[in-house]
């Protein structure tokens, strides 16, 4: 009787509390806003029109959190109806942004930084996060791959290495990673990329190439919120490149070979066609989330499936993330965050695009008995048939990845806070290729069958540990940071073949059911440690006059013993001028701030160990001896190594301005940069009399230079309550430049074509790094007579005719020069979005200027390979006919590398539209949902340029860039999605 009395007495005491939730300024209801009783796990979340009913006791407190604003305690006080307000916290009006380390308000940060919202990602077909920064960010060039589950070449600040990593360190929640391929792009909060030294240098030796920050979300107090985001849509090649019809080759044929045997009426094949498909697309993420003032969580998973546009390909990718934070008292804060990812591929020949492009119109994909067209049937060469290669091809490939963060935080002397972390990451790629005996063609065929699998993991953990010290007095703001760092990376892979496996089922195929002395092994590892001790200072007097100091102190294990420790400093200065006093009649300028910046990063990015040996080597030698037969490797030196090699320096001087005008919906920012570095690992001939048989030696021979300029301009606005826009765009303009080679180093030649062993490019002094270099075309010989008054003599009517560049009358290796530059001097985005009552449209352009690709298409042959339709309507084919495109014999001194092959690589692009509709939330509430959202999107539509290929968009290494060999092609996307909040 007394527990049942206690308890009518504690029902007494609870009320039904209903309210609604508005914005303090605006008076819009704030939706799916978390409302909580302190103290408690009761929770329930606003509704579309703001309004809320909870039960709480008549004593209680009512906690209400709502993200960008201010959290609010109300006392219930016994009422039964409560209208409350919420204002925007500082942080929102002071847009905070995620530096190494920590956050700070936009307006305290003296580098260059650049912060894109995970919503706008997620608006992109784009599977890999990285992709849908193209054209968002200045200074930050980026170049996909068509494949599905490739990740995108990024450049930050020009090229700034030959031999060493180009590529930014990416950060995810803590985590050093190389790349984002394990990660949905809708688990995303925010994305930052530190562009300069001063804001990069926090990371020290790792951050050369800058550095990209990867916020994840998390857990909010309040009601469970569940999100669905899901997609379905297709994928096509654009630009699809226009060979030469059978007629067409055949009359190339018959003028290259002086005969008519060859038919120009028969039936044509399109190899394209048979190599490229229509492919489907599908992605689906369901997420949840919620909390209380004790805990908060978030978990989702996501499934994505993407065919490629070569048929046969297929890639599917499983994600889970889970991630949840604790306060087990009010100064106490652990916390974790783990994101896991499987993947499985079924892969295409890499050569198949290739074969496509060569292919002769007049082989049939099938002859009339069924078999496989073979080309030895016409006579016209070895070619492969590319339907018999994609349909013997076997490969199958996948992996796992976990990516972790665990932390505690600890606050005590009320400034300060003391933070440990521990990440970890693991992660196994595999592959299995079965090559089946088999008699296709007369080039495609096995006598015995082929068993290759391989296997790699890779393991990491990163420990750091942080102390910050936050305190104001008076005018004077500062926060001080310490922190250490400790690393361990390990990698090892295994791979080996076998021949005579026989084929049961997938499941069967293992190495030790072949021939036991066609065994070949191959076994590597390597282990990377870390350790690092840094500091820095964030000052400022008055909240206008800035300083940020930064040091770190990094040792690597790659480097020798004496000397692997280094240290990387950093300044960086602002000043808001906007706040002083002589800028308050300024009524034209609501915000102005300078900044400057110097800092000093390293780039450790070669293999690991490299000074332990005394050469690199290649370990594709392998004897069988014994009984049983064990297999041996042996290995060729290739590069020679010295003892003393050390990581490149790069030091950057940043000068920035940021304004804003018109009431702040007009902004702009411009920054200067001149990134330098020294030190560079660069190639060097040697002699084979050095007692080597190695080609080069490695060394840091080499300085480089990177100069630019970076504007970006923004427009906000609302017309009236119904109708909002926004436009940005930026602009970034790059020159990158060899500054010093060594004394007694050469030019590095590089950019090797798969026939005749020929260079195509040159990094020299005073020029961009991997130029194309080769001879001048400055015609067509048109007669034998010209052919005889020229410095070429060996040369034929139809052939190009090459500027004797030092005039002694010889066309040698003398009289190449400078063709063209793969590093874009300009590359920019226009970034538009409106709203207009329930539907919303974004619009993204995107495009790349004075850059040059090589096409290296047009020269790989061998024979009697196809032609593009181009060719055929341009070339010479008698006296006068053409001075620009030469005759069909495509031979000899026509392949060496000229001007012919180097193109305009610029473009222009509608990289995503997409258009939305949003229900109306009386509808929605009837549903009992949050929100429900309609979209249709297409990514990569059109693209304009002049290049004669599938795209210009063409990546590659820092002495290979621009070069395309058949690259896979980019796709046109085409969704229909629908996004759900519960």
């Amino acid at each position: 009787m007394c527990l049942l009395t206690i308890g009518m007495l504690y029902a007494q005491g609870d009320l039904s509390v209903s309210g609604r939730l508005t914005d303090a300024d605006s008076g819009q209801p704030l939706i799916g806003a978390g409302v909580a009783v302190k103290g408690t796990t009761r929770g329930t979340q606003t509704d579309a029109n703001g309004n809320f009913t909870i039960t709480a006791p008549a004593n209680g407190t009512l906690v209400v959190n709502y993200i960008g604003y201010q959290r609010k305690e109300v006392p219930v006080n016994g009422q039964t109806n409560l209208d409350i307000s919420l204002a925007i916290s500082s942080e929102q009006l002071a847009q905070v942004v995620v530096v190494g380390y920590g956050v700070q308000e936009k307006r305290d940060v003296t580098g260059s930084i650049a912060s894109v919202d995970g919503e706008e990602l997620n608006k992109q077909s784009s599977q890999n996060p990285v992709s849908s920064l193209q054209g968002k960010v200045a200074g930050v060039q980026i170049t996909n791959n068509g494949q599905p589950g490739s990740s995108p070449s990024v450049r930050i600040r020009g090229t700034g290495s030959v031999f060493g990593t180009v590529e930014p360190l990416y950060v995810v929640d803590g985590t050093f990673v190389d790349d984002l391929t394990f990660l949905n792009p809708n688990d995303i909060e925010s994305m930052e990329v530190l562009k300069d030294a001063s804001s990069a240098s926090i990371y020290g030796l790792r951050a050369a190439n800058g550095v990209i920050l990867v916020t994840t979300k998390r857990g909010k107090a309040g009601k469970p919120r569940i999100n669905y985001n899901g997609f379905v849509g297709t994928k096509s090649a654009t630009n699809k490149l226009e060979m030469a019809n059978a007629s067409q080759y055949a009359t190339l044929l018959n003028e290259k070979l002086n005969t008519d045997r060859f038919n120009t009426n028969q039936p044509s094949t399109d190899w394209y066609d048979e190599v490229l498909q229509t492919a489907t697309i599908h992605n689906h993420q369901l997420s949840l989330s919620g909390g209380t003032e004790k805990i908060t969580y978030s978990f989702s998973g996501g499934y994505l499936n993407e065919e490629g546009i070569v048929k046969g390909n297929d890639y599917e990718r499983i994600t889970a993330r889970l991630q949840t934070d604790a306060n087990l008292t009010d100064n106490i804060k652990v916390g974790y965050n783990a994101i896991f990812s499987d993947y499985d591929s079924k892969d295409v020949p890499g050569g198949v695009l290739y074969q496509a492009f060569v292919a002769p119109p007049i082989l049939p994909v099938f002859k009339a008995n069924g078999n496989y067209g073979d080309p030895a049937d016409i006579g016209v060469g070895n070619f492969a048939n590319p339907r018999a290669t994609l349909d013997r091809f076997n490969q199958i490939s996948g992996g796992q990845r976990l990516v972790s963060n665990a932390f505690a935080e600890v606050d005590f002397l009320k400034s300060l806070k003391f933070r440990s972390s521990l990440g970890l990451e693991y992660g196994i790629n595999e592959f299995r290729n079965y090559q089946a005996k088999d008699s296709l063609t007369t080039v495609q065929f096995a006598d015995r069958s082929t068993l290759t699998k391989g296997r790699s993991k890779n393991t990491l953990w990163l420990w750091e540990n942080t102390l910050t010290y936050d305190r104001t007095i008076g005018d004077h703001q500062f926060t001080l940071l310490a922190g250490t760092s400790a690393q361990e990376k390990r990698s090892e892979s295994f791979s080996g073949s076998a021949k005579d496996v026989p084929f049961d089922s997938e499941a069967t195929l293992f190495l030790e059911l072949g021939d036991p002395t066609t065994y070949s092994l191959t076994n590597r590892a390597s282990l990377e440690t870390l350790n690092s001790y840094f500091g820095r200072i964030n000052y400022s007097f008055r909240d206008r006059y800035l300083l940020t100091a930064t040091l770190r102190r990094d040792g690597s294990s790659k480097f020798p013993s004496d000397s692997r420790w280094d240290n990387f400093p950093s300044i960086g200065l602002g000043w808001i001028v906007s706040d002083e006093s002589f800028m308050q009649g300024i009524s034209a300028i609501d915000y102005l701030k300078l900044r400057a910046s110097w800092g000093k990063l390293g780039n450790a990015g070669v293999p690991s160990n490299i000074t332990d040996v005394v050469a690199d080597y290649n370990p594709r030698y392998t004897a069988i001896f014994g009984i049983p037969p064990m297999p041996y490797v042996g290995a060729s030196i290739v590069a020679a190594v010295p003892d003393d090699l050390l990581w490149e320096v790069v030091k950057e001087l940043d000068f920035g301005a940021e304004f804003a005008f018109l009431n702040n919906r007009l902004t702009l920012e411009a920054d200067w940069y001149q990134k330098k570095t020294e030190d560079a690992i660069f190639q060097a001939p040697i002699l084979g009399s050095q007692g080597t048989s190695s080609q080069f030696i490695l060394g840091n021979f080499a300085d480089f230079k990177n100069t630019g300029l970076e504007l970006v301009a923004g427009w906000k606005d609302d017309l009236n309550t119904e109708i909002s826009y926004g436009v940005s765009a930026n602009v970034s303009f790059n020159k990158n430049e060899v500054t010093n080679l060594a004394t007694g180093r050469t030019d590095l030649l590089s950019g090797g074509l798969p026939v005749g062993g020929y260079l195509t490019t040159v990094s020299r002094v005073g020029q961009p790094i991997g130029s194309f270099y080769g001879y001048e075309v400055v015609g067509i010989f048109q007669n034998e007579q010209e052919v005889a008054n020229s410095a070429q003599m060996n040369a034929t009517p139809g052939s190009f005719r090459y500027r004797d560049v030092n005039e002694d009358g010889v066309i040698d290796t003398k009289d190449r020069v400078l063709l063209g530059n793969p590093n874009p001097g300009v590359y920019y985005g226009i970034n538009m979005n409106m709203n207009y009552k329930n539907f919303d449209l974004l619009l993204d352009l995107q495009g790349v200027g004075d850059v040059d690709v090589y096409n290296a298409n047009k020269g790989v042959r061998y024979g009697n390979e196809n032609y593009t339709k181009e060719f055929f309507d341009n070339r010479w084919n008698g006296a006068g006919t053409s001075n620009s495109y030469p005759s069909a014999n495509l031979s000899g001194s026509n392949l060496d590398p000229n001007s012919w092959y180097v193109e305009d690589g610029s473009y222009f692009r509608i990289r995503n539209i997409q258009v939305g509709y949003t229900l109306t939330s009386s509808f929605v509430s009837s549903l009992k949902m949050q929100s429900v959202r309609f979209y249709a999107n297409a990514q990569n539509p059109v693209t304009w340029f002049n290049y004669n290929g599938f795209t210009p968009e063409v990546g590659g290494g820092p002495t290979n860039a621009g070069i395309d060999l058949n690259v896979y092609p980019l796709s046109a996307t085409y969704n229909f999605g629908v996004n759900v909040n519960f």
